[in-house]
């Protein structure tokens, strides 16, 4: 079997944010830049070419660094699954730089460094999926509170000006144009007309 090697990878959920943090803190540790695999990935497709070639070239008793737990999927099911693929399917160490619990080349008395991870990454992935459906309880409280209250949602409708009413007589008599109302009211021509169909009503 060929020498162990120490990999890195880092990922950024959009194309705007930087990748420099995370790969300062892979060379710091040690990993030289060719080990490093880097990924811009984000949206429903979550394509990350350089994670699918990171993981063909991991082999039994190699080391995975990563910065953070959540580098390795966009939420807590996906990242226990990329965990076991790595650590049971590929055999290889994981290194998690901002949580040192989540160290599995390690023993911590006498309980090996694999169990423990396990064991942080099940409690984790709990914790985050109560706070999940947390937030969403308390967005539809917050929203039903407030349609309670007559708050409405979405883009607030723009006022009518004064003279709406005689552009709109003038245009329904056919003196002038819909641009032309639109014009002098200083609105787009749908504005216009979603008016005057409003108004039909």
């Amino acid at each position: 079997m060929a020498n162990p090697q120490t990999y890195g990878y880092a990922r950024v959920s959009s194309r705007e944010q930087n990748l420099d943090r995370q790969l300062d803190a892979l060379r710091e540790f040690g990993i030289a830049p060719d080990g490093i695999f880097a990924d811009k990935a984000s949206g429903k497709d979550f394509d990350r070419p350089a994670w699918h070639r990171l993981v063909e070239a991991l082999e039994p008793g190699d080391t995975l660094v990563v910065k953070s737990i959540d580098r390795l999927g966009r939420n807590y099911d996906e990242i226990l699954a990329q965990w076991r693929l790595v650590t049971q399917e590929r055999a290889v160490a994981v290194v998690v730089l901002d949580m040192p619990l989540l160290d599995t080349r390690r023993e911590h008395d006498g309980i090996t460094g694999v169990l423990i991870a396990d064991i942080v990454l099940q409690l984790l992935s709990y914790v985050a999926h109560v706070e999940r459906e947390s937030i969403h309880q308390r967005q539809a409280e917050g929203i039903a509170s407030a349609k309670a209250r007559g708050v409405r949602f979405g883009r607030p409708k723009k006022e009518r000006p004064v003279e709406y009413r005689a552009l709109r007589r003038q245009y329904l008599r056919g003196k002038m144009t819909r641009k032309q109302a639109a014009d002098h009211l200083g609105i787009s021509i749908g504005t216009f007309a979603r008016w005057l169909k409003e108004d039909e009503k």
